[in-house]
This record gives C-alpha cells, sequence and structure tokens, in this order.
C-alpha cells in the first residue's frame, strides 16, 4: 500500500514537474497570448540617406532573419496576414565609412553600418506597440573590398540587430 502512494506521489510530481518547464522558455520571450507572427518584407531605402548605397537582395535576407530568429526562439506560428504579433519597417541606412588612418594618413580600417527602422504591434498588447530606429555595425580592414566582406558582414550585422529587435518587442528582462 505504501509502495503505491509512492508511486503516486512519484508520478505526480513528474507531471507537475513537465508541465512548469511548458511555462519557461529560453529565450525570455514574453509573448503573452500572442500565436501568431507575421513580418511584413523591410524595402530597402538605403539609397534615400546621404552615403548609403542599395545592396540586391538585403531586403529579403534582413526579413527571413528576423524570420528566423522568433521562429527559432518562440513557439508563434509564422502567418502572412492578421498576426498576433507584426514587424514591419525599412531598411534606412547601409553606408562604409572610413574608421581610422594609418602613419600615411590612409584609412586602415572602414565600417559597414547597416539601420533599420522598425515598427511592431502587438494585438494583443497594444500599449507595448513601438517605431524605433536600429543600427548596428562591422568593421574590416580598409584594404579588403566590401563584397569580399559582406556575407560575413551581414551574419554578424543581422544577428545583433534581429537580436535587438527580438529583446525590444518580446524580451522579458
Amino acid at each position: 500500500m505504501k509502495r503505491r502512494n509512492n508511486i503516486k506521489i512519484g508520478f505526480l510530481g513528474i507531471l507537475l514537474a513537465l508541465y512548469s518547464c511548458g511555462a519557461y522558455n529560453f529565450s525570455g520571450a514574453d509573448i503573452g497570448e500572442a500565436k501568431t507572427f507575421q513580418v511584413n518584407f523591410f524595402q530597402n531605402y538605403a539609397d534615400q540617406t546621404p552615403g548609403s548605397t542599395i545592396v540586391p537582395g538585403l531586403d529579403r535576407d534582413f526579413t527571413l532573419a528576423i524570420q528566423d530568429l522568433i521562429n527559432n526562439l518562440t513557439s508563434l506560428s509564422l502567418t502572412g496576414s492578421n498576426g498576433d504579433l507584426i514587424y514591419e519597417g525599412e531598411i534606412v541606412g547601409y553606408k562604409v565609412v572610413p574608421m581610422t588612418a594609418n602613419a600615411e594618413q590612409r584609412t586602415s580600417q572602414n565600417r559597414l553600418t547597416m539601420t533599420v527602422n522598425v515598427r511592431f504591434f502587438n494585438t494583443k498588447k497594444p500599449d507595448n506597440d513601438f517605431e524605433r530606429r536600429f543600427s548596428f555595425f562591422y568593421d574590416f580592414d580598409a584594404a579588403a573590398s566590401l563584397t569580399s566582406v559582406q556575407a560575413a558582414a551581414h551574419e554578424e550585422i543581422f544577428e545583433r540587430l534581429t537580436q535587438d529587435i527580438f529583446n525590444a518587442s518580446l524580451g522579458n528582462w
């Protein structure tokens, strides 16, 4: 009889432990009652900012990077319309500027900076809506061409920008 009670108590303990784990997530995301999210296409308007350039496919790649991050860090389902959480915006800056000079007064390091304007709408908690700019950079040797470092630069910049956007919209810190 005592053994049977111990089994029941053990089973109940395991059940409670598993149930409580469902409420926890490693990303710290506060999705509330939201079930879906949508990421509208981030148009590339960088050429409207002095000194910025247009990179073909940058808009598509950045849009996919945001979708992937939210998909990987939350249990939300991606939808094409009527999402509970909506991300939209545009790429407003993409430029390379010289950062440091060497003894011969020549540039020794360049900085690629990307800036995006993001609008976030939470249909379940409208108080969490915002419009904000996010920016990040990648430094590289001036002897290297932008095209030779672009893949690595985009990976680092996208990782930081998408994480900052995620933290601003869903971070539960």
